[in-house]
C-alpha cells in the first residue's frame, strides 16, 4: 500500500484539492509539504503531536516536510475554533516559545541535510510594506467569500476584529511566499484551516496562473487532536516538565472505548493488518488495545525506557501492588506541616490534584479520594508528617489517578 492509501485507509485524509495530482505527489515523493504552529505556548501539545506524526509518516514516504513557525502569525491570532480574541503576546515569548518547538520537533522530523526545513514567517511577515501588500494580494480576496469562511463564522455574533480578519491573507501568503521560495507545494492542516489553506490555493493560481501545481490537503487529525489535546486540567502537553511520562501514558490508557482503535490506527506506526485485527476486540480486550495505544505514544513522545516504566508502575498500581517510584509525584516541605500535620484538603491542592480548597472538599464528600488505599470520607481529616518520610504516601484521585506525595 502507497503512502497516500495508507493515510486514508488510518482515517487520516478528510478533504483534498486536486487529489489525483497529490495522490502522485505524495506516493513518488515530490511533495514539499507545510504545516503552520502557531507559537502560542511554550510546549507543543497532543494536537500538534499528530500533526508531527503525519510529518514524519510522508517524510518517511520521501517527501520533505517544512515545519513553519509562526513568529509573524501569532502576532495576529488565528480566530478559528474561537469564541474570543487570543492573548496578545510580545515578541519575546513568541521566539522563546519558538526556541522550545524547535528542539520538540527535532525528535520526530529529521532536519538533516536538506531532509526536511524549519521556517519562519516572522522572517516575511514582518517586514513586509502594508500598502504594498495590499496591492500585491489584496484583489485576490473577496470579503464576501472570506465572511462565508467558516474559521470566522464563530465570530460575527461576538465580534470579529480587523486584526483577526487579515489572519486568512497572512497565511495564504505563506503558501504563496514559500511556493516561490523553497518549492512548496502542498499544505497541510486541520479541517478548521480549510478556508485559510484555500485561500492559499488560490493566491497562488490567481497570482502565477491556474495550472501553478499548488495543492491543499485537510485532515481529519489534528481537529480531533485539538479536541483529544484537552483535559479537565488542561492540555496534554509533549514536554515532560509540564505532563510527565506517566500521566502522558495514562491520559491514552484512560481514553473511551469506542476512541482506542481509531486512535491506534490514527497515531501509531503499527502495520495496518495488525491494527484490522483488533476490529472486533471487546470487554477485557479492549484494555489491551488501551495499555498498546498508551505505550506506543509515550515510547514515540518520551522514549522506550520511559514508556516502560509508565506501564510498570500503571499495572503494579491497578493490581494493588508495585513501585510508585515513577508516579508524579509532589515533595513537601516542613514548612507546609502545622504542629507536624497536613489536612486532607490543603495536601490534594499542594499535588496539584484540586485547584482549590473547595473543589478538594467535594472530592472527598463524593467519595473520590483514597491514601494508602484507605478511602477519606472526613474533609476535615489530618495526616502526620512522619507518614511522609521516606517513599511518601500514594493519593488515589477517582478511579485512575495515582499521585505520590513525600517530604522533601
Amino acid at each position: 500500500m502507497q503512502i497516500y492509501e495508507e493515510l486514508k485507509a488510518r482515517g487520516l485524509i478528510a478533504q483534498v484539492t486536486d487529489e489525483e495530482q497529490i495522490r502522485e505527489l505524495v506516493n513518488n515523493g515530490k511533495a514539499t509539504f507545510y504545516i503552520g504552529f502557531d507559537c502560542t505556548a511554550d510546549s507543543l501539545h497532543v494536537g500538534h503531536f499528530m500533526a508531527l506524526c503525519l510529518m514524519k509518516r510522508l517524510q518517511m514516504a520521501g517527501n520533505r516536510p517544512i515545519a513553519l513557525i509562526g513568529g509573524g502569525t501569532t502576532m495576529v491570532g488565528d480566530p478559528s475554533g474561537r469564541t474570543d480574541m487570543r492573548q496578545m503576546l510580545t515578541p519575546e515569548v513568541i521566539q522563546h516559545n519558538a526556541d522550545c518547538f524547535k528542539k520538540q520537533m527535532e525528535k520526530f522530523i529529521d532536519f538533516s541535510n536538506g531532509k526536511a526545513l524549519m521556517l519562519n514567517n516572522a522572517d516575511w511577515l514582518m517586514d513586509l510594506n502594508y500598502i504594498e501588500l495590499l496591492r500585491e494580494v489584496g484583489a485576490c480576496f473577496s470579503v464576501n467569500n472570506m465572511l462565508r469562511a467558516d474559521c470566522y463564522k464563530q465570530r460575527m455574533e461576538k465580534g470579529l476584529s480587523f486584526l483577526e480578519f487579515n489572519y486568512m491573507i497572512m497565511q495564504s501568503y505563506d503558501f504563496y511566499h514559500m511556493f516561490q521560495t523553497v518549492g512548496c507545494n502542498m499544505q497541510c492542516g486541520g479541517n478548521d484551516q480549510w478556508s485559510n489553506m484555500l485561500g492559499g490555493t488560490e493566491l497562488i493560481r490567481r497570482k502565477l496562473g491556474r495550472d501553478s501545481h499548488a495543492m491543499t490537503i485537510t485532515l481529519l487529525l489534528t481537529s480531533e487532536g485539538k479536541k483529544m489535546g484537552k483535559t479537565a486540567k488542561g492540555a496534554v502537553w509533549l514536554d515532560p516538565n509540564k505532563t510527565s511520562p506517566y500521566d502522558f501514558y495514562q491520559y491514552w490508557r484512560n481514553i473511551e472505548d469506542a476512541d482506542v482503535l481509531k486512535c491506534i490506527r490514527m497515531l501509531t506506526f503499527l502495520p495496518l493488518e495488525q491494527i484490522d485485527e483488533m476490529d472486533n476486540w471487546e470487554g477485557s480486550q479492549l484494555n489491551q488495545a488501551k495499555e498498546l495505544l498508551a505505550y506506543e505514544l509515550t515510547k514515540l513522545v518520551h522514549s522506550e525506557e520511559e514508556a516502560q516504566k509508565a506501564q510498570e508502575t500503571a499495572r503494579g498500581l491497578f493490581a494493588g501492588g508495585g513501585s510508585a517510584a515513577n508516579m508524579p509525584s509532589t515533595a513537601l516541605t516542613a514548612g507546609q506541616f502545622t504542629d507536624s500535620k497536613i489536612g486532607v484538603l490543603t495536601l490534594l491542592v499542594a499535588c496539584g490534584l484540586c485547584a482549590s480548597n473547595g473543589e478538594a472538599r467535594r472530592l472527598v464528600q463524593q467519595g473520590g479520594v483514597a491514601i494508602n488505599d484507605q478511602k477519606v470520607t472526613a474533609a476535615d481529616a489530618m495526616l502526620d508528617q512522619e507518614d511522609f518520610t521516606g517513599k511518601g504516601i500514594v493519593i488515589k484521585k477517582g478511579k485512575k489517578v495515582f499521585h505520590r506525595a513525600y517530604l522533601q
